[in-house]
C-alpha cells in the first residue's frame, strides 16, 4: 500500500516517495512534502541545468547550485 501526502509542487494529492532522496532536514523536508511524480520531474529539471551550465558534480560549488535550484524548484511561491 502506497502512502499519500499533499505535494506542494503539484498542489495535489499524489504518492509520497519511498524513503527521503539524500540525508539531512532538506531530504526530511522534501520526503514530507514532494510527491514521487514531483520528485521525477525535479530529475528531469537537474539534468537540464547540468547540462545547461555545463556543471561538474565534482565541484562543491555546482552542488550547492543544485541544491539552490532544487529548494527554488519546491518551494518558491
Amino acid at each position: 500500500m502506497t502512502n499519500t501526502i499533499y505535494c506542494v509542487k503539484l498542489k495535489e494529492n499524489a504518492e509520497q516517495l519511498s524513503a527521503p532522496p539524500f540525508p539531512g532536514k532538506l531530504g526530511e523536508k522534501i520526503f514530507a512534502n514532494v510527491s514521487k511524480k514531483a520528485w521525477g520531474m525535479w530529475l528531469n529539471q537537474k539534468t537540464m541545468i547540468i547540462n545547461e551550465y555545463r556543471l561538474s558534480l565534482i565541484d562543491p560549488k555546482a552542488r550547492e547550485f543544485l541544491k539552490t535550484e532544487m529548494e527554488k524548484y519546491f518551494f518558491a511561491e
